[in-house]
């Protein structure tokens, strides 16, 4: 049985149709409002064998507007102070090694300094299944630890994709105007189309895209616009 609230965004938006991306945006701005902020988030299943290693889809995106979360940060570094001054909300390393093998786990995001690797490593199995394991591929190995935070902090956010070749980006809240979430969403969506893997040849990679919010239904976004590319 379909709740009120289902009900009530069904009568903004045909939820059985796509829209084009910017539709999809102004039809998700005028459904229902809930007590709190919601986060926008665009949900992408892709045509991949997720059980190809070399069909594994993952990047970053740089939001134009942020993604509207505040973003702990953690670095794997020898010199901590360096990046806390810099903004990190947690910085060292056989320290935080062994918090995080004892359980603790107050982060959004880790990074870690190159030179630092060789001990984070010890710990990928903690890290890898939550998607916090700093990586080159996913830009959270960085030397230059302040820009590295900085990029991170300004809305940074990273994607990859699960078991089932689906992936979820955040792209904004809801209290966003039409224009920036607008804009993130279509950064985000060509980082996508960026990160099809090159082993993947005369088959549609993009499937299906859809939009919601925290508490909203998905709206359904024409994909030939990107299932090719």
């Amino acid at each position: 049985m379909q709740s009120k609230r289902y009900r009530e965004c069904a009568k903004v938006a045909d939820l059985t149709k796509s829209y084009s991306l910017k539709e999809a945006v102004d039809h998700l701005a005028k459904m229902p409002a809930v007590k709190f902020n919601e986060t926008v988030e665009l949900s992408v299943h892709l045509g991949v064998d997720p059980k190809q290693s070399d069909q594994m889809v993952r990047g970053t995106v740089n939001l134009p507007h942020g993604s509207g979360k505040k973003v702990r940060v953690l670095v794997f570094t020898e010199d901590p102070q360096v990046a806390l001054d810099a903004g990190a909300d947690y910085a060292g390393l056989g320290d935080l090694i062994k918090k995080i093998q004892d359980g603790w786990m107050d982060f959004d995001i880790a990074l870690s300094t190159t030179a630092a690797m060789k001990e984070v490593r010890s710990i990928a199995r903690v890290l890898g299944p939550r998607g916090l394991m700093p990586t080159p591929k996913a830009g959270t190995v960085v030397d230059n630890v302040a820009a590295g935070i900085n990029e991170v902090k300004a809305g940074r956010v990273e994607f990859k994709m699960d078991k089932t070749a689906n992936l979820a980006v955040i792209v904004g809240k809801k209290s966003f105007t039409l224009e920036q979430i607008f804009e993130n969403a279509q950064k985000a969506l060509d980082a996508v189309v960026k990160a099809k893997p090159e082993s993947l040849k005369g088959m549609t990679f993009i499937e299906s895209v859809t939009l919601s919010s925290t508490m909203s239904p998905g709206i359904m976004i024409d994909s030939k616009e990107y299932s090719n590319a």
